[in-house]
């Protein structure tokens, strides 16, 4: 099975992941107040902290 190392997928898609998120705190807590980037800070942790450094994936999820 591949593996996708979590750092560099993370770091490869920050700003796609942040406007994810970002848009996600709207729908979920629209009244909340954060910083988007210390809030993407702390996402990007706790990916690292429940994921292994290289995760593995299906076959399918992978294009080379």
């Amino acid at each position: 099975m591949p593996q996708v190392k979590m750092e560099d997928i993370v770091l490869h898609l920050d700003e796609q992941f942040k406007s994810a998120l970002i848009d996600t705190m709207k729908t979920y807590a629209p009244y909340a107040t954060y910083d988007p980037d210390s809030l993407y800070k702390h996402f990007a942790k706790r990916v690292y902290y429940h994921c292994r450094t290289w995760e593995p994936v299906p076959e399918e999820a992978v294009k080379v």
